[in-house]
């Protein structure tokens, strides 16, 4: 099995693929899909995902917005980056000009776990000026709270190992350990939604990614800057989520009190993707504001 995912193998009938396109910046190759009319709103997939996870969300958003979507560095078809630049003002500073080079300045963003931390220290950066920044299940506090230092060094651990992405690939490539893997956020997907990340799931490169980005994050000082954030936060909650626990958001909205939650009753991580008309009210919602 090649190490990265293929456009012409993986892609070849990627969710949305005519909205499709590949952008020189920061040095990288992006795959970026782009769609709609409108104000600008940006949208950022979570660690281990790609541009699939809006498959159904970005066509009922393109009525209201043109939707700029990229895969962030190393997952999907976004080429890879190593060391610093998986840390999130790394991240950041990468979509940042990958923004600068395709002209294009949010209006909205709205991000899944761990890229709505990459959006706040975006904003935070003065890299973008949305109105507001709505994360969908942020994984905004530090991961293991109290045990996040072991979590981070064993993550930089694994990831210094080379043979342990491509362990996990092989496990992966079982459909059935994806479908775990991903019942297990306390989401349920459909088939189609379950292939896509299987067939990132068994390619080492991609899963090396995510294991980067869990090796380099550190949102210590994204808590301790997030009081002097401009944009309003909508904090959207799935009530049934077991990786970023619910109750996480109000820890946030006690360093920023304007921070405004939304509960979603029966939806997991994946809220956006088990119910995308749910997801798309609330973002239109928050851009007619």
């Amino acid at each position: 099995m090649a190490q990265y995912p293929a456009w012409d193998r993986e892609g070849r009938d990627w969710p949305n693929r005519e909205a499709s396109r590949f952008v020189q910046a920061a040095g990288l190759r992006w795959h970026v899909q782009v769609m709609g009319q409108g104000p600008v709103l940006l949208l950022l997939h979570g660690t281990a995902a790609a541009t699939h996870s809006w498959r159904a969300l970005m066509p009922l958003l393109a009525d209201h917005f043109t939707v700029v979507a990229p895969d962030l560095p190393g997952h999907g078809f976004t080429q890879p980056v190593t060391g610093p630049r998986l840390s999130l003002p790394g991240m950041a500073a990468s979509v940042g000009a990958l923004l600068q080079v395709m002209q294009m300045k949010p209006a909205l963003v709205a991000g899944h776990s761990a890229g709505a931390a990459i959006l706040l220290r975006m904003a935070l950066d003065q890299r973008i000026a949305p109105a507001s920044i709505i994360s969908l299940n942020g994984a905004l506090q530090p991961l293991g709270d109290q045990h996040a230092a072991f979590f981070t060094r064993t993550a930089r651990l694994l990831v210094g190992l080379p043979f342990v992405p491509s362990l996990f690939a092989w496990r992966a490539a079982d459909k059935a350990v994806a479908e775990r893997l991903l019942t297990d956020t306390g989401s349920r997907i459909e088939a189609a939604g379950v292939d896509y990340y299987a067939r990132l799931f068994r390619h080492s490169g991609h899963l090396a990614a995510a294991l980067g980005m869990m090796a380099n994050w550190d949102l210590v000082p994204l808590l301790r800057d997030l009081p002097r954030l401009a944009p309003r936060l909508v904090l959207v909650v799935g009530a049934k989520d077991r990786a970023v626990p619910p109750a996480q958001a109000e820890r946030v909205r006690a360093r920023l009190p304007t921070a405004r939650i939304v509960t979603l009753p029966g939806l997991g991580h994946l809220a956006h993707e088990e119910a995308p008309d749910q997801a798309a009210a609330i973002i239109i919602a928050e851009g007619a504001a």
